[in-house]
Protein backbone atom coordinates (compact mmCIF):
# COMPACT_ATOMS: atom_id res chain seq x y z
CA UNK A 1 0.00 0.00 0.00
CA UNK A 2 1.35 3.43 -0.93
CA UNK A 3 2.09 5.62 1.56
CA UNK A 4 0.21 8.80 1.78
CA UNK A 5 2.55 12.18 1.07
CA UNK A 6 3.18 14.68 3.67
CA UNK A 7 2.35 18.01 2.78
CA UNK A 8 5.54 19.52 1.81
CA UNK A 9 6.38 23.18 3.53
CA UNK A 10 8.47 25.58 1.44
CA UNK A 11 11.37 26.95 3.07
CA UNK A 12 11.45 30.32 1.73
CA UNK A 13 8.08 30.92 2.82
CA UNK A 14 9.23 29.80 6.24
CA UNK A 15 11.48 32.51 6.58
CA UNK A 16 11.05 36.28 7.64
CA UNK A 17 12.58 39.69 6.55
CA UNK A 18 14.48 41.38 9.00
CA UNK A 19 15.49 45.25 8.96
CA UNK A 20 19.03 45.88 8.96
CA UNK A 21 20.48 49.51 10.68
CA UNK A 22 23.90 50.32 10.52
CA UNK A 23 26.04 51.04 13.50
CA UNK A 24 25.35 53.88 15.97
CA UNK A 25 28.51 55.50 14.14
CA UNK A 26 26.69 55.88 11.15
CA UNK A 27 23.21 57.03 12.93
CA UNK A 28 21.03 53.58 12.32
CA UNK A 29 20.80 53.93 8.51
CA UNK A 30 18.78 51.65 7.39
CA UNK A 31 21.21 49.61 4.70
CA UNK A 32 18.63 46.57 4.04
CA UNK A 33 16.91 43.17 4.73
CA UNK A 34 17.86 39.71 5.20
CA UNK A 35 16.11 36.63 5.67
CA UNK A 36 16.33 34.07 8.50
CA UNK A 37 14.09 31.38 9.77
CA UNK A 38 14.98 31.98 13.06
CA UNK A 39 16.36 34.93 14.74
CA UNK A 40 19.14 33.20 16.72
CA UNK A 41 20.62 32.53 13.26
CA UNK A 42 20.65 35.93 12.44
CA UNK A 43 23.60 36.43 15.79
CA UNK A 44 26.89 36.89 14.12
CA UNK A 45 25.91 37.11 10.36
CA UNK A 46 28.84 39.25 8.95
CA UNK A 47 27.13 42.08 6.57
CA UNK A 48 29.01 43.60 3.95
CA UNK A 49 27.56 47.56 2.29
CA UNK A 50 29.32 50.09 0.64
CA UNK A 51 29.46 53.36 2.45
CA UNK A 52 27.16 54.80 -0.15
CA UNK A 53 24.91 52.10 1.06
CA UNK A 54 25.21 53.96 5.03
CA UNK A 55 25.23 57.34 3.51
CA UNK A 56 23.08 57.94 0.38
CA UNK A 57 26.21 59.00 -1.11
CA UNK A 58 26.79 56.78 -4.49
CA UNK A 59 29.99 58.89 -5.17
CA UNK A 60 31.59 56.26 -1.85
CA UNK A 61 31.26 53.26 -3.71
CA UNK A 62 34.58 52.54 -3.33
CA UNK A 63 34.57 52.01 0.19
CA UNK A 64 33.53 48.72 1.37
CA UNK A 65 31.63 48.48 5.08
CA UNK A 66 31.76 45.16 7.19
CA UNK A 67 29.35 45.09 9.87
CA UNK A 68 28.38 42.13 12.55
CA UNK A 69 24.76 41.66 13.97
CA UNK A 70 25.05 41.57 17.33
CA UNK A 71 21.39 42.00 18.66
CA UNK A 72 17.30 41.64 17.40
CA UNK A 73 14.89 43.71 18.26
CA UNK A 74 11.40 42.30 16.64
CA UNK A 75 12.00 42.42 13.00
CA UNK A 76 14.98 44.38 13.12
CA UNK A 77 18.83 43.29 13.38
CA UNK A 78 21.12 45.98 15.06
CA UNK A 79 24.84 45.68 13.77
CA UNK A 80 28.13 46.37 14.89
CA UNK A 81 30.99 48.09 13.07
CA UNK A 82 33.71 45.67 12.16
CA UNK A 83 36.27 47.77 9.84
CA UNK A 84 36.07 49.04 6.81
CA UNK A 85 38.02 48.85 3.35
CA UNK A 86 38.60 50.29 0.08
CA UNK A 87 38.22 47.92 -2.79
CA UNK A 88 40.85 46.16 -4.74
CA UNK A 89 39.87 47.84 -8.39
CA UNK A 90 40.13 51.26 -6.65
CA UNK A 91 43.14 50.70 -4.64
CA UNK A 92 44.75 49.23 -8.10
CA UNK A 93 43.90 52.48 -9.82
CA UNK A 94 45.98 54.80 -7.40
CA UNK A 95 49.07 52.42 -7.92
CA UNK A 96 51.59 54.18 -10.54
CA UNK A 97 54.52 53.61 -12.45
CA UNK A 98 57.93 55.56 -10.79
CA UNK A 99 55.76 56.89 -7.55
CA UNK A 100 56.02 55.96 -4.34
CA UNK A 101 53.41 54.50 -2.16
CA UNK A 102 53.86 54.83 1.36
CA UNK A 103 51.88 52.71 4.15
CA UNK A 104 51.81 52.16 7.58
CA UNK A 105 50.30 49.54 10.15
CA UNK A 106 49.09 50.83 13.43
CA UNK A 107 46.85 49.92 16.23
CA UNK A 108 45.89 52.96 17.95
CA UNK A 109 43.72 53.23 21.09
CA UNK A 110 40.66 55.72 21.07
CA UNK A 111 40.19 58.24 24.19
CA UNK A 112 37.18 55.28 25.46
CA UNK A 113 39.28 52.08 24.78
CA UNK A 114 38.53 50.73 21.82
CA UNK A 115 41.86 49.71 19.71
CA UNK A 116 41.68 49.21 16.12
CA UNK A 117 44.05 48.40 13.49
CA UNK A 118 44.50 51.50 10.86
CA UNK A 119 46.34 51.18 7.53
CA UNK A 120 46.72 54.78 6.02
CA UNK A 121 48.48 55.07 2.55
CA UNK A 122 50.62 57.96 0.75
CA UNK A 123 50.90 58.38 -3.04
CA UNK A 124 53.16 60.52 -4.27
CA UNK A 125 54.05 62.31 -7.91
CA UNK A 126 56.99 61.11 -8.24
CA UNK A 127 59.45 58.28 -6.65
CA UNK A 128 60.60 59.55 -3.55
CA UNK A 129 63.84 59.07 -1.58
CA UNK A 130 64.08 56.82 1.21
CA UNK A 131 64.67 59.68 3.79
CA UNK A 132 61.79 61.40 2.65
CA UNK A 133 59.74 57.91 2.79
CA UNK A 134 60.63 57.65 6.52
CA UNK A 135 59.68 61.02 7.16
CA UNK A 136 56.42 60.45 5.89
CA UNK A 137 55.71 57.21 7.49
CA UNK A 138 56.37 59.20 10.67
CA UNK A 139 54.33 62.23 10.80
CA UNK A 140 51.90 59.63 9.01
CA UNK A 141 51.88 57.18 12.40
CA UNK A 142 52.00 60.39 14.49
CA UNK A 143 48.77 61.72 13.42
CA UNK A 144 46.66 58.85 13.37
CA UNK A 145 47.93 58.26 17.40
CA UNK A 146 47.23 61.86 18.13
CA UNK A 147 43.65 61.54 16.51
CA UNK A 148 42.41 58.63 17.94
CA UNK A 149 43.69 59.70 21.19
CA UNK A 150 41.97 63.01 21.46
CA UNK A 151 38.41 61.28 19.57
CA UNK A 152 35.88 58.43 21.08
CA UNK A 153 35.53 54.90 19.14
CA UNK A 154 32.57 56.75 17.23
CA UNK A 155 34.65 59.97 16.31
CA UNK A 156 37.15 58.45 15.21
CA UNK A 157 35.54 55.85 13.38
CA UNK A 158 33.79 58.51 11.49
CA UNK A 159 36.62 60.66 10.58
CA UNK A 160 38.53 57.29 9.30
CA UNK A 161 36.21 56.77 7.56
CA UNK A 162 35.07 60.12 5.63
CA UNK A 163 38.44 61.09 4.71
CA UNK A 164 39.30 63.92 7.82
CA UNK A 165 42.14 61.49 9.04
CA UNK A 166 43.61 61.36 5.92
CA UNK A 167 43.09 64.90 5.27
CA UNK A 168 45.50 65.38 8.21
CA UNK A 169 48.05 63.60 7.21
CA UNK A 170 48.32 65.16 3.90
CA UNK A 171 48.41 68.69 5.29
CA UNK A 172 50.97 67.89 7.48
CA UNK A 173 53.09 65.93 4.89
CA UNK A 174 52.58 67.78 1.68
CA UNK A 175 55.77 70.20 2.10
CA UNK A 176 57.94 66.85 2.39
CA UNK A 177 57.41 65.89 -1.20
CA UNK A 178 54.53 66.58 -3.52
CA UNK A 179 51.87 64.16 -3.14
CA UNK A 180 49.28 62.59 -5.31
CA UNK A 181 46.69 60.88 -2.98
CA UNK A 182 46.37 60.17 0.94
CA UNK A 183 43.62 57.67 1.79
CA UNK A 184 42.97 55.26 4.72
CA UNK A 185 43.18 52.16 2.92
CA UNK A 186 41.89 49.23 5.75
CA UNK A 187 40.60 49.90 9.52
CA UNK A 188 39.55 46.98 11.67
CA UNK A 189 38.08 46.51 15.71
CA UNK A 190 40.87 44.83 17.50
CA UNK A 191 39.99 45.37 21.03
CA UNK A 192 36.34 46.35 22.58
CA UNK A 193 36.17 47.33 26.32
CA UNK A 194 34.97 44.63 27.96
CA UNK A 195 31.57 46.69 29.55
CA UNK A 196 30.15 48.11 26.70
CA UNK A 197 26.13 49.44 25.26
CA UNK A 198 24.89 47.10 23.09
CA UNK A 199 22.65 48.81 20.52
CA UNK A 200 18.78 47.72 21.72
CA UNK A 201 19.58 47.43 25.38
CA UNK A 202 19.11 49.59 28.16
CA UNK A 203 21.80 48.74 30.30
CA UNK A 204 25.69 47.55 29.64
CA UNK A 205 26.23 44.35 28.92
CA UNK A 206 29.00 42.57 27.72
CA UNK A 207 29.96 43.12 23.92
CA UNK A 208 31.16 40.40 21.79
CA UNK A 209 34.81 40.40 21.00
CA UNK A 210 36.02 41.63 18.14
CA UNK A 211 38.09 39.61 15.22
CA UNK A 212 41.46 38.43 15.16
CA UNK A 213 42.88 40.01 17.89
CA UNK A 214 46.72 40.79 17.44
CA UNK A 215 47.15 39.84 21.21
CA UNK A 216 45.48 39.13 24.10
CA UNK A 217 43.66 42.64 25.74
CA UNK A 218 42.33 42.50 29.35
CA UNK A 219 39.43 44.77 29.96
CA UNK A 220 38.90 46.56 33.52
CA UNK A 221 38.52 44.97 36.55
CA UNK A 222 35.24 44.80 38.31
CA UNK A 223 35.03 46.53 41.26
CA UNK A 224 35.35 44.52 44.64
CA UNK A 225 32.20 43.32 46.01
CA UNK A 226 31.47 44.86 49.40
CA UNK A 227 30.64 42.71 52.34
Amino acid sequence: MARKAGKKVDAFRAKNWYQVLAPAEFNRANIGETLADEPGKMTGRIIEVTLGDVTGDWTKQNTKMIFRIDELGGNTAYTSYLGHELTRDYMRSLVKRRTSKIDANIVVTTKDGYKVRVKPIVLTVKRARTSQIESIRKIMIDVVNKRSAELSFTEFINEVVIGKVASEIYKSTKNIYPLRRVEIGKSELVFRPSVAATPAATTPTTAAPAPEPTAPEQGEEPAPNKE
